[in-house]
């Protein structure tokens, strides 16, 4: 009862920030490829970072878990 719909509410909750991690690793995929290619010295050195975290990000939460929960392609 009371204990059960807390317990609900944490997994929501968790299932979104799965979600929203998963959205997070494919923009930062994808503005990082971006700036690799046409960005300069300075942010050529970043954006491997950006895009290592992005590829951990993807790989924990999974690639279709945002566009699934979000609903982006119908």
């Amino acid at each position: 009862m009371v204990v059960f719909d807390y317990f609900e509410s944490v997994l929501e909750g968790v299932e979104y920030l799965i979600a929203l991690g998963s959205i997070m690793g494919l923009l930062g995929l994808i503005i990082g490829m971006l700036l690799l290619i046409w960005g300069g010295q300075r942010y050529r050195d970043k954006m491997i970072g950006v895009i290592i975290a992005s590829i951990v990000l993807l790989a924990v939460c999974g690639l279709n878990t945002g566009i699934k929960y979000f609903n982006i392609f119908r």
